[in-house]
């Protein structure tokens, strides 16, 4: 550096020496360039990090001839090194501030992590056979998440396609929990997250249902047990409380806020049309213009379409139901004499599908079309390509056709964008028989208490946990199963209509329904679930 210095005084010298050589004071003033030029060479060469990080460093060549220190080393400085040179850095370089410089020197020494590549979660624990957390170890890439496309009035959000959609919980230096977007409590959406919201109990809770029994017009004549007569109260006063944590009542407004200008899809079977019409009301009941919630197509009945979907016109946001029973393709095959049959294509997801692969949020089931006589025997019935089987077992079937469900999952839902939730088997609870042979349940008015009389975890869930290990595509597991099974009082049993025919008058008892449930009842439950998901989801995914 000396050396440098040298030549360069010896050089500028020669030039000034030649100019001013004829007389001593300019000879003088020289001289006195030479040593400030010098020094200042030499205060460069050992302190140069407050140079580079100023907003005045604009030449390259200083930052890389006299750079001796990383930033990490200039921060072992400490704060003595700050107020050492701070009125130096201050005098030639105005713009800059020991505050600027320690913002860049945190700047520069901080990693930005991703998160854990897209994984497949379960939120449930039964029997042993599920599992908390993920079931995947690894997957997508989810830095930009599918819960950005969600808005919360608590929790900020940014348009589509920014990174950076949501506020986070952040820890202070004392680790307590700053609360989510200035409304949802971190240390709460902590707890949910680790918790399984699926081992606990159900409790007498006054303050249910979420809607007035008999105030929701919407709900269908089958689950409508209060305005059908139904007389007891316990079946909407029980709330679902994890051992592990307490689920937040489900807030609709603020749900809104977080459905704003989005689309929320269930797919499957009568128990999703079941779980659908109970979000409607929850939600429909934080709207005070009633005639701004309204079927898209002007339907008032939900059993014959194989679409519906309900518009909340203030947040532009719908709610829909697509009818596919079992996810893959029902179908009708021509045999050599003309005649047709039915069958099932265990290769071919529903028809319905391209309609809903874009929404926002899509909650899928299927379970209970699997238990009916024709797809339990499985004869002539499921078919993959142009082959019909002669027999195959049916877990074997269901087996298949949620793993095309699940490769057509991975293949045509994209993961940024959307949500994707499954929610499992939902309990039935026919004593005597079955839904077609005299099974009853309309004198059951208090839920299981003793877990001995639970049924087993089902095969067919078993065997969907496995797939869902299987996809590449994150998927929520809503483990309903047991919580369902304890509740052999929530049926619409001989509530599910008002106007009975002749024969069901005379045998009242041998037309019941122990499979779907009464709404008010256990499906506003499983929507608390939901939302307490979301809620978690929103700070997962950022």
């Amino acid at each position: 550096m000396a050396d440098v210095a040298k030549f360069a005084g010896t050089f500028i010298s020669d030039i000034f020496t030649s100019r001013f050589r004829t007389t001593s004071k300019k000879l003088a003033f020289l001289y006195s360039f030479l040593f400030v030029f010098v020094a200042f060479t030499f205060f460069l060469a050992f302190f140069p990090s407050s140079f580079n990080n100023s907003s005045s460093s604009s030449s390259p060549w200083f930052t890389n001839l006299f750079t001796l220190a990383t930033p990490n080393h200039v921060a072992a400085f400490g704060e003595s090194y700050r107020s050492h040179f701070s009125s130096i850095f201050s005098f030639f370089f105005p713009t800059s501030s020991p505050e600027d410089s320690n913002n860049s020197i945190i700047t520069n020494s901080t990693q930005v992590l991703k998160p854990r590549n897209g994984s497949i979660s379960s939120a449930a624990t039964v029997n042993n056979q599920t599992q908390n957390g993920d079931l995947h170890g690894s997957g997508k890439d989810s830095s930009t998440s599918p819960v950005s496309q969600l808005k919360n009035a608590t929790i900020s959000a940014n348009p589509m396609g920014d990174k950076k959609n949501f506020s986070n919980s952040k820890q202070d230096n004392n680790g307590s929990s700053s609360k989510v977007g200035g409304g949802i409590d971190g240390g709460l959406i902590s707890s949910l997250s680790k918790c399984d919201m699926f081992d606990g109990s159900w409790v007498r809770d006054e303050s249910y249902p979420l809607y007035k029994p008999g105030s929701c017009e919407l709900i269908d004549e089958q689950f409508n047990c209060f305005l059908n007569g139904r007389e007891d109260n316990g079946y909407y006063k029980l709330k679902w409380q994890p051992k592990g944590c307490t689920l937040p009542r489900l807030d609709a407004q603020k749900m809104l806020e977080m459905l704003k200008g989005k689309r929320l899809v269930f797919v499957g079977d009568s128990l999703n049309r079941n779980m659908w019409e109970s979000l409607i009301c929850i939600l429909k009941s934080a709207v005070k213009d009633q005639s701004k919630v309204y079927e898209e197509f002007g339907r008032r009945h939900f059993r014959t379409e194989a679409w519906y979907s309900f518009m909340f016109e203030e947040y532009k946001c719908t709610i829909e139901f697509f009818v596919s029973p079992f996810l893959v393709e029902e179908w009708v095959v021509t045999e050599k004499n003309g005649t047709k049959k039915e069958t099932l294509r265990l290769d071919l997801v529903s028809k319905s599908a391209d309609k809903y692969k874009t929404a926002d949020i899509i909650v899928f089931n299927t379970g209970h079309w699997w238990t009916h006589e024709k797809t339990s025997l499985g004869k002539d019935y499921y078919q993959e390509g142009s082959h019909v089987y002669k027999e195959l077992n049916v877990l074997e079937a269901f087996r298949k056709a949620l793993t095309h469900w699940g490769r057509w999952v991975d293949a045509n839902i994209n993961p940024v964008k959307s949500l994707v939730f499954f929610r499992g088997y939902s309990a039935s609870h026919f004593s005597g028989g079955q839904w077609n042979s005299g099974g009853q349940c309309d004198h059951e008015t208090e839920a299981i208490k003793n877990m001995t009389y639970l049924s087993p975890y089902p095969s067919k869930m078993v065997i969907l946990e496995k797939v869902l290990r299987g996809m590449k595509t994150h998927v929520t597991y809503l483990n309903v199963t047991r919580m369902t099974d304890f509740r052999k009082d929530g049926h619409p049993s001989i509530y599910r209509k008002q106007n009975m025919s002749e024969e069901e008058r005379k045998s009242p008892l041998s037309f019941q329904d122990c499979s779907h449930w009464c709404l008010p009842g256990v499906p506003d439950s499983w929507n608390e679930i939901l939302y307490s998901q979301l809620l978690v989801k929103l700070k997962q995914r950022l």
